[in-house]
């Protein structure tokens, strides 16, 4: 067997997610599918991926590992004669563009390096959500992608009231529970500007996130930025870590994943088995589910 890395991206809006479902379109499953298909594999192919992410949520640095039967790659030497592996794994991603619709690209395929794993040996993950307060709406061209908020937001307010997120914290108040996972991340930046065409930008970069943890996040921040909650509301709400029924989650088409950051080939293995570590002070729950 061999191990692959892929570097994906893709427009959420016509997936279910990522995860496979039965009777539905996921990201998972069309790629899934299109690597069985291409490399003619017996059992199907596996992928597992940095970041979850939900219905309507885009990536534009998604990273996933699969296990194929090296023999496999063997289907991509067509009538060539025999290739080398960058260029079996060059034709695979040619392949790959012929047969995947255009909302979702494999941008490159690659022989994994020891000791990778794509869910547990990421370092961080980093999202932005876009927002646009603009008076009439936001520019309908970038309607999949930026959310309309239709009340004038401080920049300023905002800021002041992500400031209070950043750290180790118990995000349990932004997350939904999941039997035995622990809602404890580090969330090492959260920051927005204002970018020259008018939209908001929220960059959100922490080691791991839980189940709608950044548009909770971000839902509570704009509440504080409009002025409906004043800018220490978002902390206060953290402090108590239970969920705030004021805290609504952001629409899910703002939300991208940008980039999944790895160490040094060398320490690939030992950091894939500290985040299998537990992270809790009860010695409970899974110390990295990743679900956006």
């Amino acid at each position: 067997m061999v191990r692959l890395r892929l570097d994906l991206a893709y427009d959420g809006t016509g997936f279910s997610g990522w995860a496979r479902q039965p009777g539905l379109r996921t990201v998972q499953g069309e790629i899934e599918q299109a690597l069985g298909r291409i490399l003619r594999l017996d059992d199907p192919a596996a992928l597992t991926v940095a970041g979850r992410t939900d219905a309507g949520v885009h990536a534009r640095g998604q990273v996933a590992h699969v296990d194929v039967p090296e023999a496999s790659l063997g289907e991509l030497d067509g009538n060539r004669g025999p290739l080398s592996v960058d260029e079996r794994l060059a034709a695979l991603v040619r392949r790959l563009g012929g047969v995947l619709e255009s909302d979702v690209r494999v941008q490159r395929v690659s022989v994994a390096p020891e000791g990778f794993d794509a869910r547990f040996s990421a370092m961080f993950r980093r999202y932005a959500y876009r927002v646009s307060d603009a008076p009439g709406g936001a520019d309908p061209l970038l309607r999949h992608e930026v959310v309309w908020h239709n009340r004038p937001l401080d920049l300023g307010l905002m800021n002041a009231a992500a400031a209070r997120l950043v750290g180790e914290h118990d995000f349990a108040a932004f997350c939904k529970r999941r039997e035995g996972a622990t809602t404890i991340r580090e969330l090492q930046r959260l920051a927005w500007v204002r970018r020259p065409d008018g939209v908001l930008e929220a960059t959100v970069v922490a080691d791991a996130f839980c189940h709608s943890m950044v548009r909770a996040l971000v839902g509570s921040l704009l509440a504080a930025g409009d002025g409906r909650r004043p800018a220490e509301w978002p902390g206060q709400v953290l402090v108590r870590a239970v969920r705030d029924s004021g805290v609504h989650v952001a629409p899910a088409h703002g939300l991208c994943l940008e980039e999944v950051g790895y160490p040094p080939d060398a320490e690939l293995a030992a950091r894939a088995l500290a985040t299998r570590r537990v992270r809790t002070a009860s010695a409970l729950g899974d110390p990295a589910f990743e679900h956006e």
